[in-house]
């Protein structure tokens, strides 16, 4: 049997500032999760840190626990991989006054 797996984009040239989060990705069915993001443009300030969010009804949020650095310069890639998650998945972060990040996140999972 060949594993099953995916690619989804979950946020495309998106600015991040302040109190950012990806959309919710409904993945229960994945036994791995590999988030990727990564610099568009050139950030500005100080890149703060991010962190998963997961969720029994998509709409209400814990952190997971993992927590990455955001990237701190342009093409610069974020990573976070998850092995034990209920069924939806965000990424989170908080930028301080005047800092900002255009992102491309993508979610990769596989069964």
């Amino acid at each position: 049997m060949l594993p099953e797996n995916i690619t989804a984009v979950i946020a495309r040239n998106e600015r991040w500032s302040g109190a950012a989060a990806s959309e919710p990705y409904e993945a229960g069915w994945a036994h791995e999760a590999v988030f990727f993001i990564r610099a568009l443009k050139a950030p500005l300030g100080p890149a703060p840190m991010g962190w998963i969010e997961i969720s029994p009804d998509g709409m209400n949020w814990v952190r997971e626990g993992t927590e990455f650095a955001m990237p701190d310069a342009l093409n610069g890639i974020a990573v976070a991989r998850l092995k034990t998650f209920g069924n939806w998945l965000r990424v989170a972060t908080t930028f301080s006054a005047g800092a900002e990040c255009t992102v491309l996140v993508t979610l990769h999972l596989k069964a």
